[in-house]
């Protein structure tokens, strides 16, 4: 059975209707067409109402949902070609991070993206995308890869924030997220970024440094998970809910705050309701952005990414 979210139980109970009505259609011989047509219509209508409705809470469960595409499967729907290259040429291979070289658009480009994992071993295996030193330490490897035979970079961000292990604290972490970002400024190439779930703390911004930041619709971009800011603030996590509000994490909000370019529509429903959909939309509005972008002289991109970033908290009086 698919999983649902809680917001969805008055839609669980209506679609639970439509499948018994089509079932005793079927079973009894009579045209019921009509009332399973209405039914669907009542349903669709509610799904709308309840997805064009979110609060910051209902905002976080959808881009955790289990179901929700990760970085492979977009790079599966919009590159083709796509070679995985593995190790930072340091310490070793962190499959929490992925990335390689690909063709968008028969375009080359450099590709880097979180990856979570779909059942518990794969999910371990991943440490649930949040990366240790050596995955930014590779996706800096592959930056200088595309800079190097000067091809563009796409990062796809999808994280609860870097890997919180004392290992990782003893390879330094904290000096490859700074570095990282030191060096995507200055990077001689196109740098489109896409969070696509969860964009959060310097495991976000290890991969977020861009020329156009672009963000899923129902994705969340967060100086800190909202249960952490409730434990820190409040001493208390079931706080979450409040936090979630105060901390203007929601695609909207981003882009209001000038922290985004732009926000990527999802289908109904959110994206896991329709990968191909999904792909179809992030795909678009990446080639938009690098056709833009490619078309540009080095030094004036490289301003424009410098200054895009010192205007970011700015506030006038």
């Amino acid at each position: 059975m698919r999983f649902r979210l809680p917001l969805e139980k008055p839609l669980v109970e209506l679609e639970e209707r439509l499948a018994r009505l089509r079932t005793e259609s079927q079973e009894q011989g009579q045209d019921r067409t009509a009332e399973i047509a209405a039914l669907e219509e009542e349903a669709r209508c509610l799904k709308e109402h309840l997805f064009s409705n979110l609060s910051a809470w209902d905002k976080i469960q959808l881009t955790r949902h289990p179901d929700r595409p990760y970085t492979l499967d977009y790079v599966e729907r919009i590159c083709t070609g796509f070679v995985e290259l593995h190790g930072d040429r340091l310490f070793g291979d962190d499959p929490a991070i992925v990335g390689g070289l690909a063709l968008l658009e028969n375009s080359p480009v450099v590709v880097i993206g979180h990856q979570k994992g779909r059942n518990l071993q794969e999910r371990q295996r991943r440490n649930f995308g949040q990366a240790r030193p050596e995955g930014y330490r590779k996706a800096l490897r592959l930056m200088k890869l595309a800079e190097k035979f000067q091809r563009p970079v796409v990062c796809l961000i999808d994280t609860p924030g870097a890997a919180c292990l004392t290992e990782a604290e003893e390879r330094g972490i904290s000096e490859s997220l700074a570095r990282n970002q030191m060096e995507m400024v200055r990077l001689g190439v196109p740098i489109v970024v896409a969070i696509i779930g969860e964009g959060v703390s310097g495991g976000a911004i290890g991969l977020g440094v861009g020329d156009h930041i672009l963000m899923l619709e129902h994705a969340i971009y967060s100086v800190i998970l909202p249960e952490a800011c409730a434990s820190i603030l409040w001493r208390d996590a079931k706080r979450a809910m409040e936090a979630a509000e105060s901390l203007k994490l929601s695609a909207q909000d981003a882009l209001h705050y000038g922290l985004i370019d732009e926000i990527v529509p999802e289908p109904l429903g959110g994206a896991h309701q329709d990968y191909d959909a999904a792909a179809n939309q992030l795909k678009a509005a990446l080639v938009r952005a690098l056709e833009r972008l490619q078309a540009q002289p080095r030094p004036v991109l490289l301003q424009q990414r410098y200054e895009k970033f010192r205007r970011m908290g700015q506030v006038a009086e």
